[in-house]
């Protein structure tokens, strides 16, 4: 029995179950796969000045932008002047991913693929430059993509459109937390006869506009030294550094993967989302219960006990309140001594939807490479963050990963990621 075989026998039956087999990156952390996991368990950080526009004048002055990133490289002019940025990057992330699937450009079979995303912000820096066109010009208009390149479904338009995903697709607004959700909706779409479902998520908050709105939360940092702007859990946690980029991921029904010999990363065993269903104020920092019980949830549906989860990537927001409330949460599922916790966010800054598939992401490039990456931090915990965080690599056990994710008003999701059995290592000469 192959890795692969050994890991889509369904004890159960004939229950159809999804797997990973393509996972394209675009992000702080770098373009591709092995760029990000060189970043990862590197520990290099990747936030600095913002550099898309000038932020003087501005609190918040550092972010996580894509380094090296062509947009001509992936979309053809027609497509360069209908899009913003983070469809750009979009169709970079997807490109990558159905390479890394081993898979066409275009779907051979366009009726059995979908594409579902997530979203939130959608084209700010397009609709930035529209209205100032609109308001600043002379002509006092604005193009006739801005009815198109801002919408928040966008992306998911553009790729159908390109790559002829023409299943049941969709988009998903649920903040951070909609980078799981496209994971689980993936799942579903397979389960209802869909062979093959682009998900995950890219995100572009860096334009005057989007970094407005977003300071008026004020959750953002506003410290000016990368190394110091963005420590989640730490005592010196003063709020989280705004990022770019995310991750796509090719999810594909067992059979069709094993029939055409595709390399597994992993699968998808379970998912919960959940809401605090209460207003989000000045003061509050998300409901742990109710994030709690969306982990709980996604533990019972994969099958896996709280004790077989090897690693845990948090929402790591890195504002004080909310970083205590992702701990206690943790505690409730776990008791006192939760599994190794591992977050890479002050790496690379926050990018919302895209920071949540990021890290589901990384996780599944951990069981892949058979090795859980040290965190990034912090270095010291603050005082009810005393979390497990994981010091130094090591190989995980039951190769099972939980990745967490909160939205802002109220959203919370969790996700459970097997690893597929890795590769037999070589001996030495």
């Amino acid at each position: 029995m192959t890795a692969s075989e050994a890991l889509t026998a369904d004890p159960d039956g004939d229950r159809v179950r999804a797997v990973v087999t393509g996972i394209g990156v675009v992000a702080p952390s770098g373009i591709g796969v092995d760029a990000h996991w060189r970043t990862v368990t590197g520990g290099i950080r990747r936030t600095g000045p913002i550099t898309l526009f000038d932020p003087t004048g501005y609190p918040t002055r550092v972010g996580g932008e894509v380094p090296d990133f062509h947009p001509a490289a992936y979309v053809d002019t027609r497509q360069l002047v209908q899009t913003d940025r983070w469809t750009q990057l979009g169709f970079a992330a997807t490109a990558l991913a159905l390479a890394d699937a081993g898979l066409p450009d275009r779907a051979p079979d366009p009726y059995a693929w979908a594409v579902i995303l997530a979203s939130s912000s959608g084209g700010n820096l397009f609709g930035q430059r529209e209205l100032q066109r609109l308001w600043g010009g002379s002509s006092r208009t604005v193009g006739a993509y801005q009815s198109i390149a801002w919408f928040y479904a966008a992306s998911v338009g553009q790729l159908s459109i390109h790559h002829q995903f023409k299943g049941p697709s969709g988009v998903l607004a649920a903040e951070a937390a909609g980078g799981l959700d496209s994971l689980a909706h993936a799942v579903r779409t397979i389960r209802r006869g869909t062979s093959v479902v682009i998900a995950g998520a890219t995100e572009c908050p860096l334009s005057p506009y989007a970094l407005a709105c977003q300071l008026r939360s004020g959750l953002l940092s506003d410290i000016d030294e990368p190394a110091a702007a963005y420590r989640p859990f730490d005592r010196a946690a003063g709020g989280y550094v705004p990022a770019e980029g995310g991750a796509v991921f090719v999810v594909e029904e067992r059979g069709h993967a094993l029939a055409r010999g595709a390399r597994i990363y992993g699968e998808v065993t379970g998912w919960a989302a959940t809401h605090d269903a209460v207003h989000t104020g000045p003061d509050t920092a998300g409901d742990p219960a109710m994030y709690a019980r969306a982990m709980r949830l996604a533990l019972e549906r994969s099958g896996s006990t709280a004790d077989e989860v090897d690693m845990v990537v948090p929402d790591a927001l890195g504002v004080p309140r909310y970083d205590r409330s992702e701990a206690t949460a943790l505690r409730a599922v776990f008791g006192d001594r939760p599994p190794p916790v591992s977050t890479h966010k002050s790496l690379t800054g926050r990018a919302h939807q895209g920071g949540s598939a990021l890290d589901a992401a990384t996780a599944l490039l951990a069981l892949h490479h058979d090795t859980l990456p040290a965190s990034a931090g912090p270095t010291d915990p603050a005082p009810g963050c005393e979390l497990g965080f994981l010091r130094a690599p090591r190989q995980p056990r039951h190769r099972v990963a939980l990745v967490c994710a909160r939205g802002f008003d109220g959203f919370n999701s969790a996700v459970v990621l097997r690893g597929a059995p890795p590769a037999p290592r070589s001996a030495p000469d």
